[in-house]
């Protein structure tokens, strides 16, 4: 057999030992040639249709028992849903799921722990872990591989706390320029879009909240999912740690895997990683396509594998140098996700409660729930749930520049560099893991607003020049953004004119 091809397989298994979580020889260990590049390139996994086909059934399972699970425990921390009602409700509507009425699911609330089983596929189960949410369960485990603990919120009852670090006022007085007639006829609007499935849409004004809709049995306090709005979360995770002076956005990335010798990614910075601008060769087939649940699609599978997501981001190759090719790709927010980690635990803090002591309790954020994989990581970039108000909470620390109520979170001149195109992006529509309007995605939206972004329509809008943060849940199927430009537009029309600069 030729040496090349021998190189090929030898590699291909690696990158197949690495992508599954196995003991793998790590990225960094490899042998690099004088260029940086890999002395030998990775040959592309191939499948039959029909192995394609099974490892889709078992991974939308998978998936599926996700949703499930979280739908149950986290969603019912405050909406007590049958698991019928979840199906029916988050998963068999929307195609991108794949569900199919052959699919069994199995409940078992002692262990609180949800299995479903596909048609010629093996079953997979996902496991409630409090605190830390759901995880899909590597195949054949009955448990995560870490010691899930109790996130205790340091904060007093929200109903005794004054707005915004608790509800106590939160809605009144509406401030003398608003026309709440008119806001509330917006809203109204909005829910009465029953084909967008909006489940709350909350609108502050001059800090405080003037107007809120819930669809029936959602409440202020419900956990939603958040998805990749968790991707703006990290982002200020690490504006917390740059605040505290443990990491600089302009330092190389520390990551142990990309420091030999030649290794291009070395020269990856964290201010790179943030602007989604890494350079790292990580497939994203989206969902909805043939090869979209399969091992094909390493930034979708961090959400039905069970994978180290955070070995799994870093361990991928190099496709271009940094900052020269903007790409959103969840190995990005991942490796900042696996920084986050080694950073706060080198302080000897506990890693599972650090979002919610440096910066929920901060701002009066009890709701929030971040999941994990079985090793204990945040799957921030996209496993997050979080209570319609609680992000309002999150988009005004970020409207009012990183201040809490005279305290400084995050960096000064954090939010302007987060709100800034990244220069490797060539539409100006991305800055530091917030989307922006610039050019406008939105055309009755003025080109300040940046907000965070979660699959099927999850947002949480900041408009410096209005004063205005807007948080909109719920899954949507399709045709989202023209639905949230005309509510905002109309809910713009009805307050007073833009801040003169």
């Amino acid at each position: 057999m030729p040496t090349r091809q021998i190189a090929q397989i030898v590699t291909s298994l690696i990158v197949v030992l690495a992508l599954v979580g196995e003991p793998r020889v790590d990225f960094a260990d490899r042998t690099f040639s004088s260029g940086g590049l890999l002395a030998a390139e990775a040959s592309p996994e191939r499948k039959s249709d029909g192995q394609d086909a099974k490892e889709s059934r078992e991974f939308r399972a998978a998936m599926a028992a996700h949703h499930i699970c979280s739908g149950l425990w986290v969603v019912g921390r405050s909406h007590k849903r049958t698991p019928e009602e979840v199906v029916a409700q988050d998963i068999a509507p929307f195609k991108v799921f794949g569900w199919e009425p052959e699919f069994e699911y199995k409940v078992d609330r002692q262990r609180r722990m949800v299995t479903v089983t596909a048609p010629g596929a093996p079953p997979r189960t996902a496991k409630y872990n409090g605190d830390q949410g759901t995880t899909i369960l590597p195949p054949g485990e009955q448990d995560v591989y870490y010691k899930p603990i109790p996130v205790p919120r340091g904060l007093p009852d929200a109903a005794t706390q004054p707005w915004p670090s608790g509800d106590a006022g939160a809605t009144e007085p509406i401030p003398d320029d608003v026309d709440a007639e008119a806001v509330a006829a917006a809203l109204d609007w909005a829910m009465e879009q029953q084909k967008q499935n909006t489940r709350a849409f909350v609108v502050a004004y001059g800090g405080k909240i003037i107007g809120e809709r819930y669809a029936p049995g959602w409440t202020k306090d419900t956990p939603q999912i958040g998805w990749s709005q968790g991707k703006s979360i990290t982002a200020a995770l690490v504006g917390v740690l740059v605040q505290r002076g443990l990491l600089k956005i302009d330092q190389p990335a520390p990551v142990r895997q990309w420091q030999a010798e030649g290794d291009p990614r070395s020269k990856i910075l964290i201010r790179d990683l943030l602007r989604m601008s890494s350079g790292l060769d990580f497939v994203n087939l989206g969902l909805g396509g043939p090869p979209a649940f399969t091992t094909k699609n390493e930034h979708m599978r961090v959400y039905f594998d069970s994978l180290n997501v955070f070995e799994h981001a870093v361990n991928q190759p190099p496709k271009t140098a940094p900052n020269t090719r903007w790409s959103y790709l969840n190995s990005d927010p991942l490796t900042l996700g696996k920084i986050i980690r080694s950073t706060v635990e080198a302080e000897g803090e506990e890693y599972l409660t650090f979002p919610q002591r440096a910066l929920f309790d901060r701002i009066g954020a009890r709701n929030f729930v971040l999941e994990t994989d079985a090793w204990g990581n945040f799957i921030l970039s996209g496993y997050d749930y979080g209570s319609a108000r609680d992000w309002v909470r999150f988009g005004l620390l970020h409207l009012w520049g990183g201040v809490w109520q005279g305290e400084r979170i995050l960096p000064e001149g954090w939010t302007e560099f987060i709100s800034t195109p990244a220069p490797a992006d060539p539409k100006e529509h991305y800055g530091g893991l917030f989307w922006l309007n610039r050019p406008s995605t939105m055309d009755q939206v003025p080109k300040d607003a940046y907000w965070s972004a979660g699959f099927m329509g999850q947002v949480t809008l900041v408009i410096p020049s209005r004063d205005v943060v807007v948080v909109r849940m719920g899954p949507s199927p399709g045709g989202f953004y023209p639905y949230l430009n005309e509510v905002v537009g109309r809910i713009l029309q009805t307050l007073p004119s833009p801040k003169e600069n």
